[in-house]
């Protein structure tokens, strides 16, 4: 994917001053956090709020490559052992000095905070067996199995101190215990419109250039940018495709467009006979028909969506992961844009007039998503399925969504572990709480779930990419999810300032820098 793309203005000196020199920063935020809990809820929003406050073992870079952060190195005593090496000097927000004990309570909350998750964090702990002190500074975890990407799963979770171990997210979203070892602190958090944070002095890490910094929630696109140009926040994220040739021509606003690790892609309910917003003649579900599937993915005209709704910040997916990420499946290819054809298996699967479907989507979550839902339903209205659309506010959406009150959903999911299995997993692997998959269209494959629990238990890199693709072509065969496209991460900042920009979408405030 080459999107790459900064745009800046010839800017005197004086120009850039204002900006430069502000001691608080103002960001603009696309989508509210649901949770100040950094173990609650797997969601974009709630991540990368909790990347400014808190560390893990192991951090992400802007690429998705894991770092070294609290610990400073780590390795594999053997298939089923790793042993952490606590970075010395560290101290939390509260004043306490980082050691084992922080870290083998922090990795025993998640299952605490997981109590009423839409999504939870045990998925990237569920196949540990014990976390136990090795030494003053060291971590032996030891796991059920060989987890060879447990380092990247690491990368996940959030470490607190250890007094906080048993503090339920009602309290951390009260304010209290809201401690990390981050480059700030959290200081208020107003949910769905303003968090506050407070540079943290004794961060371990490279000093962070703000003193304040204030994230304002703007879920309507267009206040987001008018907020912008107002000068009410120095940087705004998920820029509107509308937006950007407007703000590439001011000289006063400099634009960073990238690729992105997030696909957007359609789950459908595969599991109910009866579904509430999808029904054919007879009232059955028509969507647990594979070539029903099979006619929606050739319904979508998936370069039409890039070029004249997303205005070419995005690309066509046939599968979950993008190019360049361990696991994509190099032979597999995006689905051909063919209505006549999708009519025709419509037929074959025994609706030649179709059914009727009601498509429920975000409004305000993803850049356009109101709109991509819009023209996907005219695409399908087009071969017969008689298409309603209704979207959601994301704090309504995703809730309802997770409780299976819909039949036909669009949603965004990134390759939050930087490999194919962080996105495999949530989304299609068999469904269990106990786990942490969430999967909203429950599908179902035995043959899938055992090449993805294989992947992750093996040790060899060629080996493991081969059962991560095996499992690609498994679900893209049976279309467990219609993968759509890959959106571009944008964002917009005041002139002076700079950001490089994350595949991941995360909007840091120690990634937003007084220009050189």
């Amino acid at each position: 994917m080459q999107m790459k793309s900064m745009v800046s203005g010839a800017l005197a000196l004086a120009c850039l001053a204002p900006a430069a020199m502000a001691q608080t920063l103002k960001i603009g935020l696309a989508a509210s956090p649901t949770s100040v809990d950094p173990q609650f809820y797997v969601i974009g929003s709630n991540s990368a709020l909790a990347r400014n406050v808190f560390d893990g073992l192991v951090n992400q870079d802007d690429r998705q490559q894991i770092r070294p952060a609290l610990a400073k190195s780590w390795k594999a005593v053997d298939d089923k052992t790793w042993e952490f090496q606590l970075r010395e000097g560290v101290t939390f927000h509260d004043g306490s000095a980082l050691d084992p004990q922080d870290v083998i309570a922090s990795l025993a909350r998640v299952k605490l905070a997981a109590t009423n998750s839409p999504s939870s964090f045990v998925a990237y702990v569920k196949g540990i067996e014990s976390v136990t002190a090795a030494g003053p500074m060291t971590v032996r975890i030891k796991t059920e199995a060989p987890m060879p990407l447990l380092p990247n799963d690491m990368s996940r979770i959030a470490i607190l101190p250890s007094e906080h171990g048993q503090t339920p997210t009602a309290t951390l979203n009260a304010g209290t215990g809201v401690i990390g070892t981050g480059p700030y602190r959290f200081s208020a958090w107003t949910p769905g419109n303003e968090i506050k944070l407070a540079r943290f002095d004794k961060y371990w890490g490279n000093a962070p250039p703000w003193s304040d910094v204030t994230m304002r929630v703007f879920t309507d696109a267009n206040a987001r940018v008018a907020a912008l140009l107002a000068g009410d926040v120095d940087v705004i994220e998920a820029v509107p495709s509308s937006s950007v040739q407007t703000l590439k021509k001011n000289p006063a606003i400099n634009v960073v467009s990238l690729e992105s690790n997030r696909v957007m892609y359609l789950h459908m309910d595969q599991d109910r006979e009866v579904s509430p917003f999808a029904a054919g003649p007879d009232g059955k579900n028509p969507l647990r028909n594979a070539k029903v599937r099979k006619a929606i993915s050739m319904a979508i005209a998936r370069e039409a969506i890039v070029q004249r709704v997303m205005e070419g910040l995005g690309v066509p997916a046939g599968q979950l992961v993008p190019k360049g990420y361990f696991g994509f499946v190099p032979d597999l290819p995006v689905e051909p844009y063919n209505p006549e054809k999708a009519k025709a298996l419509l037929a074959e699967a025994g609706y030649p007039n179709g059914f009727t479907l009601t498509f429920h989507a975000s409004n305000d979550r993803y850049p356009n998503d109101s709109l991509v839902a819009q023209a996907i339903g005219q695409m399908l209205t087009r071969i017969g399925i008689k298409t309603s659309i209704v979207t959601l506010p994301a704090s309504v959406y995703f809730s309802r969504a997770s409780k299976l009150e819909f039949s036909f959903i669009m949603g965004g999911a990134a390759v939050e572990t930087g490999e194919a299995s962080g996105v495999l997993g949530p989304l299609l692997e068999t469904h269990s709480p106990t786990s942490g998959q969430g999967n909203r269209g429950r599908y179902s494959s035995k043959a899938f779930d055992e090449a993805l629990q294989s992947a992750r238990a093996t040790v060899d890199a060629d080996a493991r990419q081969n059962l991560l693709q095996k499992a690609s072509r498994i679900a893209m065969t049976d279309l467990g999810v219609i993968p759509v496209f890959y959106l571009a991460n944008t964002w917009a900042v005041r002139s002076g300032l700079r950001i490089d920009g994350r595949t991941d979408g995360y909007t840091l405030a120690q990634d937003v820098r007084p220009a050189k």
